[in-house]
């Protein structure tokens, strides 16, 4: 069993799959706990389309250091 906690609501799910659906559909902070572990933060919200994050700051990272 899953909790799904956010800031205006609590709803359970039996499997983690089940959990983060709903918590990407929220769109907002949410803790989900269950099976002995705590996952928190904003589900869903890390596409780069475009070069550009969804606030529409430019996604320019890059993995090495030297570029």
């Amino acid at each position: 069993m899953y909790n799904v906690k956010s800031r205006n609501d609590e709803q359970d799910f039996d499997s983690l799959d089940l959990a983060l659906e709903y918590a990407r559909e929220l769109g907002s902070f949410v803790t989900i706990a269950g099976a002995g572990m705590e996952i928190v933060g904003v589900f869903g919200v890390d596409s780069v389309q475009g070069g550009v994050c969804p606030d529409g700051v430019a996604y320019d990272w890059m993995k090495r250091r030297t570029q």
